[in-house]
């Protein structure tokens, strides 16, 4: 039987303000673009917050809220109080990454790169994920010669 206390609730709840707050910090994104980002719904994050909820949140709405705003998901599952390490498969190593997108990371997180370059090249990452596939990305994996 699940732990129905409120105090789970309270930190679920806390979690979920937290990672709201960030996101408007530091994305300048509203609740309506956290919940387009996330694909849950806007009242459902907001009975979240007011831990206004009679059974547990759906782990996949709850694995999508953290993927939509780059949390682990294991963080939320221990709030809830769910046994993460019952698997015991190891994680999946990370595919390589494409030395470009290191570059960037790296510019990222350099304390020599100023606030306002890091915004720009956040902005342009956030454009090119969620831009629509324009109609030639379609049709064939491979491009065509012009």
């Amino acid at each position: 039987m699940p732990d129905t206390s409120p105090g789970r609730k309270i930190a679920f709840a806390a979690f979920v303000r937290k990672a709201l707050d960030d996101a408007r910090a530091i994305r300048a994104w509203s609740g309506s673009e956290v919940s387009r980002r996330t694909g849950v719904s806007r009242q459902t994050i907001n009975r979240w917050v007011r831990a206004d909820w009679s059974s547990d949140p759906e782990a996949e709405r709850v694995v999508a809220f953290c993927a939509g705003l780059g949390l682990n998901p294991s963080v939320a599952f221990g709030v809830l109080g769910w046994d993460t390490g019952a698997a015991g498969r190891p994680a999946p190593a990370a595919p390589p990454m494409d030395p470009d997108v290191e570059a960037l990371l790296r510019r990222l997180v350099d304390p020599n790169v100023s606030d306002a370059e890091k915004f720009h090249i956040r902005e342009t990452i956030r454009y090119l994920a969620y831009r629509p596939l324009l109609p030639s990305d379609r049709g064939s994996k491979r491009g065509k010669a012009v």
